[in-house]
Parts: structure tokens; C-alpha cells; sequence
């Protein structure tokens, strides 16, 4: 019987591999602990007893410490670092004509309103998201027009 766990612990070594998910590796560890039950009894029901205490044991008592292992924070970066920052207009606003340009962390981008409100220069707005090559805006204190 010895045989059977050790191919299944192969089985749940491979598919660990295959996922990352670092829990299949347990179960192929218990598997081992079956195995070597096996050399002692021939009775499947505590092998397979062995086989489920022993993944469970393992799988809860390490869930903690490969939870702060495996979540990694993310950074955002690239243009997605400015969103929700202040920038400064420097070119009119306005989404209907298509125009209008922001200046950001010594770096001009293209920029729309969210809505049709015209932003005029000078004005100081607040990056919402980068679509593409645009930041979409919206006013942040000023006096606005609106079309």
C-alpha cells in the first residue's frame, strides 16, 4: 500500500507546481506520513486518518505564515501613481473640442473632464484615472463654465 502514497504525494508534489497555491504541498506531505503508517499497518482507515489529520495539521498551522509570505503589497507605479493627485491646467479644458493639457509632477499630459464641464487655464484639478494617454479630470476650486 506504501506504493499508492507515495505516487499520490508525487501527484500533489506535481500539482503543487503546477498551482503555487502552497497547499497541495501539504497534502503531499501527509501523504508521506500515511506512508510510512502503511509499514506498520495494513488497516486503510488509519492511513487514511493519518492522511487527513496530518494534512489538516499542516495546512492550518501554516496558513497564517504563508498568508504573510504570499501576499505581496502592490505598488502602483508609471501613470498609475498619479491618480488622485492635484495638477495644474495648462491648456483649456474642454471635452466637446477635444482639447486640453495638465501639468503633473513637472510632466504635461493630455487630460479631459468627466463630464462636458469646461476647465479653464490655471485651474487646479484632481487626476480621477489615465485612460490611455489622458488623464480624465475633475475641478477641484475654481470657477467653471458649463456648456
Amino acid at each position: 500500500m506504501w506504493q499508492y502514497w507515495l505516487i499520490a504525494a508525487g501527484v500533489f508534489f506535481i500539482g503543487e507546481i503546477i498551482t503555487v497555491g502552497f497547499l497541495l504541498f501539504w497534502c503531499g506531505v501527509a501523504s508521506l506520513f500515511a506512508m510510512i503508517v502503511s509499514f506498520f499497518t495494513s488497516n486503510i482507515i488509519i492511513q487514511m486518518t493519518v492522511f487527513i489529520i496530518s494534512s489538516a495539521i499542516l495546512i492550518l498551522a501554516t496558513k497564517p505564515f504563508v498568508k504573510k509570505f504570499m501576499e505581496k503589497e502592490i505598488l502602483i507605479t508609471n501613470a498609475f501613481s498619479l491618480i488622485g493627485k492635484k495638477a495644474l491646467v495648462i491648456q483649456e479644458i474642454n471635452t466637446i473640442k477635444g482639447t486640453g493639457q495638465i501639468k503633473i509632477g513637472g510632466e504635461t499630459w493630455s487630460a479631459q473632464c468627466e463630464d462636458e464641464t469646461i476647465i479653464p487655464v490655471d485651474a487646479e484639478v484632481k487626476v480621477l484615472k489615465i485612460e490611455g494617454v489622458k488623464a480624465i479630470v475633475e475641478p477641484i476650486k475654481m470657477a467653471i463654465t458649463q456648456n
